[in-house]
C-alpha cells in the first residue's frame, strides 16, 4: 500500500499539474479557458487512448512492470513540459505524458484484485483511491504556490520534482507480485479483442462504465473552471488563496479510505446513488458568492465524487471476472475520457454562459450518471 500510494501521488501530481495554474496559462499565451484547459484535456486523453495498450502489455509483462516503467517515461516528460516554449508544444509533452501515465490507473485496479483477498478489496481499493487524492491535491497545491511566486513553468517542474520522489518511493516500497500469471501470444484463451468485447456483454459494467464517463467529467470541468471564477469578480482571489482551495481533496482522502466499510454494511447500489446526490447538493450551493459557503461545497461535491468513484471502481474488479483487466481499463478509459471531453466542453460553456451556466451543464451530467446507474440491477452475464 504504501508503493501504491506512491504511484497514485506521482501519477495524479503530474496528471493535473496544470490545473492550478490554467488562469496564468491563459495570460502567458494569450488564450481563453477552453483553449489552455486542453493542455489538462490532452493528458487525460493520451491517458485514456492508451488504457487498454498498457492492460494488453499487463497482462503479457507483469502489473509492476507496466507501472514502473509508466511512471519512469512520464516523470522525464514532466520535467520537459515546462520548457515548452509554445502552447502547441505544451500540449504535444502533455499528450506523450497522459499516454504513459496510463499504465498505473490502468492495471492499478487489476493488480490489487489479484494481491488482496475479495474481502477486503474494496477497503483496500479506497486507500489506493485515497492515495490518488493525495496525489491531485498535492499537485495542485505545489503548482499554485510555487507558480504564485515563480510563474506557471515552475509550478509545473515543482510537480514533476514531486513526482520523482514518488518515483523511488514506489521502486523501493512495491513487493514482488505473487497472483499474476502471465498471458502468452499463443496459448489458448481469448485475444486481447475478444476479452475486451467481453467487457461489455455485462450491462452492469457498461452501467460502472458510466458513472466514470459522466462523474469524472462533471468533477474535472468544476475544478477546470474554479480558478477563473476565484480569481474573478465578487471573489478576487490570488493565485495562492485559490490553490488552497485545493485542500477540498482532503475530503476526498477521507471519502476513498471509509467508503468501503459503508459498502460492506449498505451494499454498494445505495452508496452509489446517495454520492451522486450530494455531488449535485454541493453543485447548488456552489452558486453562492460566498468564500465561505464555496468552500465548503467543494468539500461536499468532492467528498461525494470520490465516494462514487471508489465505489463503481471497485465494483468494477468485483464484478468482472475473465476480463478484470479489461474491464479495470475500460473504466479507466471512460473515467479520462470523461475528464478529457466533458472537460473541454465545460470550458466552451463558462466562456459563453458563465458560472451558473457551467454548473448546470456539470448538473446534467450528474443526472446522467443515476440514470445509467439503473442497469447495475442487472445481473452479470456468465
Amino acid at each position: 500500500m504504501v508503493a501504491m500510494t506512491a504511484a497514485g501521488i506521482g501519477t495524479f501530481a503530474q496528471l493535473y499539474a496544470v490545473q492550478a495554474v490554467l488562469p496564468g496559462l491563459a495570460r502567458s499565451f494569450d488564450a481563453s479557458a477552453a483553449s489552455v484547459a486542453l493542455s489538462v484535456s490532452f493528458a487525460t486523453g493520451g491517458l485514456a487512448a492508451f488504457t487498454l495498450v498498457w492492460s494488453g502489455v499487463a497482462d503479457r509483462f507483469g502489473r509492476v512492470t507496466v507501472m514502473a516503467t509508466a511512471l519512469t517515461l512520464s516523470t522525464l516528460l514532466g520535467l520537459v513540459a515546462p520548457l515548452s516554449p509554445e502552447m502547441w508544444v505544451l500540449l504535444v509533452v502533455r499528450a506523450l505524458q497522459g499516454a504513459t501515465l496510463g499504465g498505473v490507473p490502468a492495471v492499478a485496479m487489476a493488480y490489487l484484485a489479484e494481491e488482496i483477498d475479495p474481502g477486503h478489496l474494496a477497503r483496500v481499493a479506497g486507500v489506493y483511491i485515497a492515495g490518488n487524492a493525495v496525489g491531485g491535491m498535492s499537485g495542485r497545491l505545489v503548482a499554485g504556490l510555487v507558480a504564485d511566486i515563480g510563474g506557471w513553468r515552475w509550478g509545473v517542474g515543482a510537480d514533476s520534482a514531486l513526482a520523482l520522489v514518488a518515483l523511488v518511493a514506489f521502486l523501493v516500497a512495491v513487493p514482488r507480485a505473487r497472483g499474476f500469471v502471465p498471458k502468452r501470444r499463443h496459448e489458448d484463451g481469448p485475444g486481447l479483442v475478444r476479452r475486451v468485447v467481453r467487457s461489455f456483454a455485462d450491462p452492469g459494467l457498461v452501467a460502472l462504465y458510466c458513472q466514470a464517463l459522466f462523474l469524472m467529467g462533471a468533477f474535472v470541468t468544476v475544478y477546470n473552471y474554479l480558478g477563473f471564477r476565484m480569481t474573478a469578480e465578487p471573489f478576487g482571489l490570488s493565485q495562492t488563496v485559490v490553490a488552497f482551495l485545493f485542500v477540498a481533496y482532503l475530503a476526498g482522502i477521507v471519502a476513498s479510505s471509509t467508503v468501503g466499510r459503508v459498502i460492506e454494511r449498505v451494499g454498494r447500489h445505495p452508496v452509489l446513488l446517495a454520492s451522486v446526490a450530494g455531488m449535485m447538493a454541493g453543485l447548488v450551493a456552489l452558486l453562492a458568492p460566498s468564500l465561505v459557503v464555496v468552500a465548503l461545497a467543494l468539500l461536499v461535491f468532492t467528498f461525494c465524487f470520490f465516494a462514487a468513484h471508489t465505489t463503481a471502481s471497485a465494483w468494477v474488479g468485483h464484478r468482472a471476472t475473465t476480463t478484470r483487466a479489461q474491464a479495470a481499463a475500460l473504466y479507466t478509459l471512460s473515467y479520462y475520457g470523461g475528464s478529457s471531453v466533458f472537460g473541454w466542453l465545460g470550458g466552451v460553456v463558462y466562456d459563453h454562459l458563465g458560472w451558473n451556466g457551467l454548473l448546470g451543464y456539470v448538473a446534467v451530467l450528474c443526472a446522467m450518471a443515476a440514470l445509467a446507474g439503473l442497469g447495475l440491477r442487472v445481473r452479470r452475464t456468465v
